[in-house]
């Protein structure tokens, strides 16, 4: 038995979300002809409140196109250092938009309003404009945090205020909803676009949604197109997509109560130096100097368990609808029963 812990992107569609696939009524999507992705766009956006939205590959490519559609060259982009478009995209806001970046220093991974604030460029030739701010919810650096609708709506207040557009990195966006207990329909009066991750938490195989105002989106498919995104028959990938959004939203909670757990176990690891807060799917945890992580990995690979590092005597494990009860106790006993 393999307990997969790497990321929640490594889940297997379910017998109901296959047998959804299976059954799912298909058409050429490059026409907007495919039914099935038809509803899930449109169940998506009504989820958010937004006009409109687009079915696409993953999640890199709908904040590509978001950030593309945003900004222009000699423009910049605002977003904490460690977010994913900066660090894990490829060098895909200079490749796609040569776009500049602004970094700032958020506490695990989140910014504040008054850091937006204070990050906009002057009106002044020597300086990229200042046209876009990212914000990522869930923060994967930062450990499964999120931001909550009052900070949120601070940052859009400063956004609007100077005609700069927001866009969510929701990568995990529904695990700080449920979190939070908070609405995601408010989401569309602070974000001009958002991207929706279904294949993490959600359990699908595949894709992503950008939400936006309807022209926007238009205009999206047509960077999805050059990007490569076009595709024919996506409704059997789209029903799992849309199966994810109707039944595995509120079992979130699950994951986030397994990952508790597990920081629970590791709090009381003696070999165990530091564990971020845990406030959803993530755990990460800083191991003691003397402790090798190829080692500890190693460790735990024996024990039939894949974690990951995570930078340095970082380690990064991740829970998801693919485990069971028993698999959380099998984690519990082998973080308790390691010795270095």
């Amino acid at each position: 038995m393999t307990i997969d812990l790497r990321s929640d992107t490594v889940t297997k569609p379910t017998p109901a979300m296959l047998q959804a696939m299976f059954q799912a009524p298909v058409g050429d999507d490059v026409y907007s002809e495919d039914p099935t992705v038809l509803e899930l766009q449109q169940y998506g956006t009504s989820l958010f409140g937004m006009e409109a939205g687009l079915f696409c590959p993953s999640g890199t490519m709908t904040n590509q196109i978001a950030i593309k559609l945003h900004t222009q060259p000699l423009s910049e982009v605002i977003c904490e250092r460690t977010s994913h478009i900066y660090v894990y995209e490829g060098g895909g806001i200079a490749f796609n938009s040569a776009a500049s970046v602004q970094l700032v220093e958020g506490v695990r991974g989140k910014i504040t309003a008054q850091q937006v604030e204070s990050a906009i460029n002057p009106d002044n030739i020597h300086f990229p404009v200042t046209r876009l701010v990212s914000l990522e919810n869930t923060c994967n650096k930062g450990g499964g945090s999120y931001y909550t609708l009052p900070q949120i709506a601070e940052i859009s207040a400063v956004c609007k205020r100077h005609g700069i557009a927001l866009h969510l990195d929701g990568a995990r966006v529904f695990n700080a909803l449920v979190a939070s207990g908070e609405d995601a329909r408010e989401y569309g009066t602070y974000f001009d676009t958002i991207s929706v991750c279904l294949s993490k938490g959600l359990g699908a195989p595949i894709g992503s949604l950008l939400l936006g105002p309807k022209p926007l989106i238009e205009q999206a498919k047509r960077v999805r197109k050059v990007l490569g995104g076009g595709w024919r028959q996506a409704g059997y990938l789209a029903a799992a997509g849309l199966y994810a959004l109707q039944h595995n939203i509120t079992r979130l909670q699950e994951d986030h109560d397994n990952a508790a757990r597990l920081g629970k176990a590791l709090a009381q690891a003696p070999y165990v130096t530091n564990v971020m807060p845990v406030e959803t799917n993530i755990v990460i945890f800083t191991l003691s100097p003397e402790v090798p992580i190829d080692a500890y990995l190693a460790y735990l690979s024996s024990k039939g368990i894949l974690g990951t590092s995570f930078g340095p005597q970082q380690v990064r494990l991740v829970t998801h609808l693919d485990l069971t009860p028993a698999m959380i106790t099998v984690i519990e006993e082998a973080i308790a029963t390691y010795s270095a």
